[in-house]
């Protein structure tokens, strides 16, 4: 158990944070799961730039690595174009 007030507070922010960084991932991951089962490509290519911005704003906060947002941006480009 901590000793110090400082890290009580620190073991609270954390949990609280967690809790925003996985709700902010799983959001992110089912909108791409919804973009991924879409059929048309009006539909798709409507839904991409609000995907993006999400997954930019995971990078941006370190929920995910640069790289890997860099490479599911590029994936799912590929699969609305492909539509």
């Amino acid at each position: 158990m901590a000793n110090h007030k400082s890290a009580l507070k620190r073991i609270r922010s954390n949990e609280s944070k967690h809790l925003r960084n996985k709700y902010q991932h799983k959001t992110t991951r089912n909108a791409i799961k919804g973009l991924k089962a879409l059929e048309t490509k009006k539909e798709a290519e409507a839904l991409l730039p609000s995907i993006v911005s999400m997954v930019d704003k995971l990078a941006k906060n370190n929920i995910i690595h640069k790289n890997k947002a860099a490479n599911v941006k590029s994936k799912l480009t590929l699969h609305v174009a492909s539509l």
